[in-house]
Formats: C-alpha cells, sequence, structure tokens
C-alpha cells in the first residue's frame, strides 16, 4: 500500500483542501469577488507544493523512475519530474491571473478549478494503474473543459470550449477503448502487469495488443498536440482566456507526455514493435507543419499555438529513439522542463498584453517594448528560447535531443536525419519569432509607456531568471532529467 506521507497523496492533499476551500469561503463571505485573496490561496498551495516535492528529492526520499509497481501511485523521480514542471505552470498561471481576474467575476471558482485541474496533471506522472490513470486523466481535463469557456459571454471562448471538450472526449473515449482492450488480453490494470503480459502475448493475440497500444497513442496524441490530432489546438488556444492558454500549452500537454511515456513507449518495447520509425516520422511531419502554419499566422496567440505543436515534434524525436539512445529520453524530459517555463512564459506574456492593451494581432504589437518593456522582454527570452537560441536554456535541450538523433544514426539509419530536421525547423521558427521581435521593437517608435501589471511582471522576472540561469549552467537539470529516465533500453522483466 502507498504510504500516506507519499509525495503523490500529500500534494493531492495540500491542492484538493485548498481546491474545496476556496469555493466554501467564497459562499460563506457571500461576496462576488476577491481575486488576490483566493488567488493567493492558490498560489500559497501550489508553492508549498512545489516546497515538498524539492525537499522530497534534495532529502533523496524519491526512488528512480520505477516501471514496475504494485500500487496504483509511484513515489519515483519520473513522477516527481513532470510534477515540478506542472507544478511550476500552475504557479505561473495562477501568479498571471491575478491582473487578469481582477474586474471578472467567479474568481474563486476560476482558481478552484486551476487547483483541481493541477491535481489531475500531478496525479497522472504518478499513475502506474490504468483505471489511476484515466480518473486523473479527467480529474486534469474536466476543469480545462470550463476553464477554457470562462469567458462565457465571449463568443470565441465559446466556440473553443465546445471544440476542446468534443475533442477531449473523443480522445478520452478512445483512450478508455484501449484501456479495456489491455486489459481484456492480460488481465490486469497494473502498468507493471500490462507490460509483462504484452511481452508473453501469443501470436494470435498480437493483434489485440497492437490495437490497445495504437488507441493508447491516438489518444494521447490529442493532448500532446501531435499531428494529424492537432486540428482542435490553435482555435481552442485563441478562444481560451491567455491565462488558462498557458495552463493548456505548457501544463497538461506535459501531462500527455507522462502519460505516453509511462504507457506507450514501455508498452512498444515490451511487444518488441519496430514504431521507432513511425514515431520519427510523426516527430518530423509534428514539427514541420507546427512551423509552417506558424509563419502564416497573423495573430500571436495562434502563431503560438502552432509553435507549441512545432515544440512537440521536438519533444517527439528523443522519444522515437529512445529505445536505441539512453540520452534521447534524457533530452526529451529536459526539453519538457524547459518548454513548460518558455511557453508558460509566453502566454503568461500575451495575457499582460490582453489585460492592459487588449490585442494579439500581429500588426497592434508596433512599439509594445517602448510600451512595456519588462513584459516585451520577458517575451523575446522565450521566443529566443524556444528558437534555441544560447545561452538560452531551449538551446541545451535542442543540443541534447539533435546530439542524440546522430548518436542513434548506427543503430537507426533515419536518426540523423531527425536532427536535421529539427535543425531545419529551428530555423524557420526564427523567422516568425523574429518577426514578433521586429513588430515591438523596430516599430512604433513614437509610442509611450504604459503600467504594467504587477503579477505579470513578477512571473516575466522570475522566466528570465531560470530560462537564462539554465542556460547557462544546465547541468543540475540535465542530472535530474537523467535520474528521472527509466531504461527502455534491455530486458523489462523485474
Amino acid at each position: 500500500m502507498i504510504e500516506l506521507t507519499s509525495t503523490p497523496i500529500v500534494l493531492m492533499i495540500i491542492l484538493g483542501v485548498a481546491g474545496m476551500t476556496i469555493p466554501v469561503i467564497n459562499i460563506a463571505r457571500k461576496e462576488k469577488g476577491n481575486t488576490s485573496f483566493y488567488g493567493a490561496i492558490a498560489f500559497g498551495a501550489l508553492i508549498l507544493s512545489m516546497i515538498f516535492v524539492i525537499y522530497q528529492f534534495y532529502t533523496e526520499q524519491i526512488a528512480p523512475a520505477a516501471i514496475f509497481s504494485a500500487d496504483v501511485l509511484v513515489d519515483d523521480a519520473f513522477g516527481s519530474f513532470f510534477a515540478i514542471a506542472m507544478l511550476i505552470v500552475s504557479i505561473m498561471t495562477v501568479a498571471g491571473s491575478l491582473n487578469y481576474m481582477r474586474k471578472k467575476s467567479n474568481p474563486a471558482m476560476y482558481f478552484s478549478l486551476i487547483l483541481l485541474s493541477s491535481i489531475g496533471m500531478v496525479l497522472i506522472a504518478y499513475s502506474t494503474d490504468l483505471v489511476m490513470l484515466f480518473v486523473a486523466w479527467e480529474l486534469m481535463s474536466i476543469p480545462t473543459y470550463i476553464l477554457a469557456g470562462f469567458n462565457k459571454k465571449d463568443p470565441m471562448s465559446n466556440e473553443a470550449a465546445i471544440k476542446y471538450f468534443l475533442f477531449g472526449a473523443m480522445s478520452s473515449a478512445i483512450i478508455i477503448y484501449g484501456i479495456s482492450v489491455a486489459y481484456g488480453i492480460t488481465g490486469s490494470t497494473n502498468i507493471g502487469e500490462v507490460i509483462q503480459g504484452f511481452a508473453t502475448l501469443d501470436a494470435e493475440m498480437l493483434p489485440l495488443g497492437l490495437l490497445a497500444i495504437g488507441m493508447l497513442i491516438a489518444g494521447f496524441g490529442f493532448k500532446m498536440g501531435l499531428v494529424p490530432f492537432h486540428m482542435w489546438l490553435p482555435d481552442t488556444y485563441e478562444g481560451s482566456p491567455p491565462t488558462i492558454t498557458a495552463l493548456l500549452a505548457a501544463g497538461t500537454k506535459k501531462a500527455g507526455f507522462a502519460a505516453a511515456l509511462r504507457i506507450v513507449i514501455m508498452g512498444t518495447v515490451a511487444l518488441n514493435l519496430d514504431w521507432t520509425l513511425a514515431l520519427g516520422v510523426i516527430a518530423v511531419m509534428t514539427m514541420t507543419v507546427g512551423n509552417i502554419a506558424a509563419v502564416l499566422q497573423k495573430n500571436l496567440t495562434r502563431m503560438l499555438a502552432y509553435s507549441s505543436i512545432g515544440h512537440a515534434g521536438y519533444i517527439l524525436i528523443g522519444i522515437s529513439i529512445a529505445p536505441f539512445s539512453g540520452m534521447g529520453l534524457q533530452a526529451s524530459l529536459f526539453h519538457i522542463l524547459n518548454h513548460a517555463v518558455m511557453k508558460g512564459a509566453a502566454f503568461i506574456a500575451v495575457a499582460g498584453i490582453v489585460t492592459t492593451l487588449a490585442v494579439t494581432h500581429l500588426d497592434k504589437l508596433k512599439g509594445l517594448g517602448r510600451k512595456m518593456p519588462i513584459t516585451s522582454l520577458g517575451l523575446v527570452i522565450s521566443l529566443l528560447a524556444l528558437a534555441g537560441v544560447p545561452p538560452l536554456n531551449g538551446f541545451w535541450s535542442k543540443l541534447m535531443l539533435f546530439g542524440a538523433s546522430i548518436d542513434a544514426g548506427s543503430a537507426l539509419w533515419w536518426a540523423p536525419w531527425l536532427a536535421v530536421a529539427g535543425v531545419l525547423n529551428s530555423a524557420l521558427s526564427l523567422a516568425y519569432y523574429g518577426w514578433i521581435i521586429r513588430k515591438m521593437y523596430f516599430e512604433g517608435e513614437t509610442e509611450k509607456r504604459v503600467k504594467e501589471p504587477a503579477s505579470i511582471i513578477g512571473v516575466m522576472i522570475f522566466s528570465i531568471i531560470f530560462m537564462v540561469t539554465i542556460g547557462v549552467y544546465p547541468d543540475p537539470i540535465i542530472k535530474f532529467a537523467e535520474m528521472a529516465s527509466p531504461a527502455l533500453t534491455g530486458t523489462f522483466m523485474p
């Protein structure tokens, strides 16, 4: 039995108590809104959760990445790595929302839903049982369906929520179908036992095993924004509140990768499937479609949405070669953490722009560097980090991804071409990132400075420090990613 002092249980208690307390306090006080008070409760709960995870890791009470566990939740470095990444995004979202929600109704429900969704994201990372994973998946998803349409008087927000809900419901149905098939042929929902069952399947049962894995890949592919499962993403990101877009792009997407790594990749190895080429092709398609579509956008939010699709392709590079390169999975994990901060900072900057100026069209960003200098600096640093410009954190994770692809060339003839595609797409991304920077700093010379939201400034300062510090000294995060990487090579039998 999992102990009550284990990391996932403690995080669930902290976030759950805070998430349920906020609406109760709101009802008891009979007030329409007190954004700062409710935001402070949510922020405090998330910070406390982050401190606990770091403390557990620092005192070595967290085991290395585990594949097999008899419990439904496992307290390992893999789960803690993703928990830290997703908690950072939730903290940035709550902090960025303090100003955004100041003149909007129902702040208590807003912050409560963010905390409840955060519980789901964290539990996904620690889940070692298919039923627990699905419950956590729904706990993460259902609050975000509401949050996506939180601006209920805005038709675009309503459209975003409907599209997100429909595609999310479809992906959940596909996932539960894959889980039911896996249970039917293995007699268990424990991920370790399912993997062992897959490894010993009879030839006549192999098609059902392939069907189960295929369903899980498709279901998680929707949340990760992989091509061809990306259709909902740009419209949903554009219509959602910009702070919630940060949560979706930088948080829930990472939960999709956590689930995929727990099940899909391990399952393909257990089945001895040579799906690495298929995953590599999807990676190239995803990054290429995302970056080419981003170049064509005139709306900043849609541009960043397609950029997010492109980065899902970069992450998939390391996953596709993971069985043949120990560094591949480490590089993917490193880029997942980096992307959480980079993309979160970019969308929180958009939230600041929307809160202050109510614009997102690129032509209306002229002179933004003079109007909102700190917000603009944070946005520029995040864009350059996303492009992989040294000495920022995105440079090192991309370098590791492309280096791992080249190293895997001895086992996979096509692996070095992933690096080539990645470099070309990174160069392409500089085109539209540079376009944004040009609009902000080299046009609109007569613009005057406006007052920037204090909470947005705080998020920008944190993000800049993180991206520059990890860019200068990435070794601690690389070692953490190495500890969090389960071995996908060799035997899977305990």
